[in-house]
């Protein structure tokens, strides 16, 4: 009974669509152009934008000029828009504007044609051309119609796309220093906490700038060290200052005070430099002595391991 059913409905809905193809095609034939645009008036109430656009499209060049091109035009641009086209969409918004420059819907055709390219904003992993395009439209929007009603929607998708941008900015940053580059690890960190001083998370772009800076004064020749220390100081210094109640002002703090001991034993180890340099060359040559003979011995146990497994397979 189920199956008999299915198999009903299935019919009707095959029957009804081979219908409405039909009445599609007879329409796109017609020369009656009112009955043309009442039935692309009722596929777009319906939600069915594909045929929709395809009808009015078709009727740019009959009503260019006459007071119903506009809506045509209109709801052609809303067609692109809701099949997700952003691209198309964007640049029919904009043809809008520039045909119907004072049209009262004006304004909302502005805001549109900025809309589409956060539309077009990728995953934060992929380029972020668009997201920093859409800052620019809407701001541009909001300078020039500041009491619109589209004005409170426009700042919060433009926060929407800053912060997309930080955390674009925050992995690079990271990746930076899980590498091992900790020079730009520093300056990317600093660069982001400059970028966004209002984000709840600035003071972990300073702290690990504080971080990446004490990593890369660590990891140079000890010439380098001590004016890469200095800057753990400095760094630190301007942390504790703008965030004095900061979560993470006891681990800076931590490297503040490892960078002033080991510059401590830099000067300390600068007055017996000569002395000191002799000692860690004979320690360093000892030591690579050592490892050669480890290695050569090594070897040569593993040869008279083989032979000896050689010798008994025979």
């Amino acid at each position: 009974m189920r199956k008999l059913v299915l198999y009903i409905s299935l019919f009707v809905a095959a029957t009804a669509l081979v219908s409405c193809n039909a009445e599609l095609r007879r329409i796109e034939k017609s020369k009656d152009y009112e009955a043309k645009l009442a039935y692309a008036d009722k596929l777009y109430g319906k939600k069915k934008y594909t045929a929709a656009q395809g009808l009015y499209e078709s009727l740019f060049q009959v009503y260019k000029g006459t007071d119903k091109y506009e809506p045509i035009y209109y709801n052609y641009c809303y067609c692109a828009y809701k099949m997700k086209d952003y691209v198309q969409a964007g640049f029919y918004f904009k043809n809008y504007l520039d045909n119907f420059p004072n049209s009262p819907r004006a304004t909302e055709m502005d805001y549109m044609q900025a809309y589409c390219y956060y539309k077009q904003s990728p995953k934060v992993q992929l380029d972020q051309t668009n997201t920093q395009k859409a800052i620019a439209a809407l701001q541009t929007f909001i300078n020039n119609y500041p009491t619109s009603d589209k004005v409170s929607e426009a700042n919060l998708v433009i926060e929407l796309c800053r912060r997309k941008l930080e955390k674009k900015e925050y992995n690079n940053s990271e990746l930076y220093y899980n590498l091992g580059y900790y020079k730009a690890a520093a300056i990317s960190f600093k660069s982001l906490q400059r970028n966004y001083p209002d984000s709840d998370k600035s003071d972990e772009y300073k702290y690990m700038a504080i971080k990446a800076y004490y990593q890369y004064a660590k990891n140079s020749i000890w010439e380098k060290q001590k004016e890469r220390y200095d800057d753990v100081l400095s760094e630190y210094l301007d942390f504790a200052d703008h965030y004095p109640s900061s979560k993470l002002k006891g681990d800076a703090e931590k490297y503040y005070t490892l960078a002033q001991g080991n510059i401590k034993t830099l000067e300390s180890y600068t007055t017996t430099k000569p002395e000191r340099l002799k000692k860690d060359a004979k320690k360093a040559e000892k030591a690579a002595d050592k490892a050669e003979k480890a290695d050569r011995s090594e070897k040569k146990s593993k040869k008279s391991e083989k032979a000896v497994t050689e010798t008994k397979n025979n």
